[in-house]
């Protein structure tokens, strides 16, 4: 587990990406100020009731906010769902080779992305727009449920989803063919930008 001072860094970036002063964050939490601060400072450590709530409060899986893993970080995971076998096992060998670094999982339907995201931090998430029997935009918004700041990029082969998927501001809109170079061009550009990756 991280160090209560590695911690604290880690507390404080997160508390300011999610634009929370440490007054509103201690009004969530329902604790002092003073506490915040003291986590922050790493002077104290949170109990793991705590570390749960704050991981709520925060939207962040909870080993996002204890930094688990090498360097006080954990290997990205990125998810692809795409209903062609085929094209979704090109697309992860296309992931796989662009970022190294990442954990790419693929899935051809919504429900098993879903059921793996329920369980598993998932960092960013590529979703086929043209789902058979199912809707990619649908999909983006129940992954979204489960995690606030996932990176949803919509791939399509369509230029007609572009206004939906801007009102669910999403991460990016990437038309196939999917090459490394849209993939490194959308990652330099995430809605949730990732340190590790």
């Amino acid at each position: 587990m991280i160090n209560a001072e590695d911690f604290g860094r880690n507390l404080r970036a997160l508390r300011i990406e999610s634009g929370l002063s440490q007054e509103k964050l201690a009004d969530l939490m329902f604790v002092t100020r003073n506490a915040v601060s003291n986590w922050e400072s790493g002077t104290r450590f949170p109990d793991i009731t705590m570390l749960s709530r704050l991981a709520s409060v925060l939207h962040v899986p909870l080993d996002a906010l204890i930094g688990t893993g090498e360097g006080g970080e954990t290997q990205p995971c990125i998810i692809v769902v795409e209903d062609e076998a085929v094209i979704l096992k090109g697309f992860i060998r296309i992931i796989s080779e662009t970022l190294p670094d990442a954990n790419a999982v693929g899935f051809q339907t919504g429900a098993e992305a879903v059921l793996y995201a329920e369980s598993n931090r998932v960092d960013i998430a590529f979703v086929d727009i043209e789902l058979f029997n199912e809707s990619g935009l649908v999909l983006a918004e129940q992954l979204s449920a489960v995690n606030p700041r996932m990176n949803i990029i919509y791939l399509t082969g369509h230029t007609e989803y572009t206004s939906d998927a801007l009102r669910q501001h999403c991460s990016g809109y990437l038309l196939k063919p999917l090459t490394p170079e849209k993939i490194k061009a959308e990652i330099a550009h995430l809605r949730y930008p990732l340190k590790r990756i």
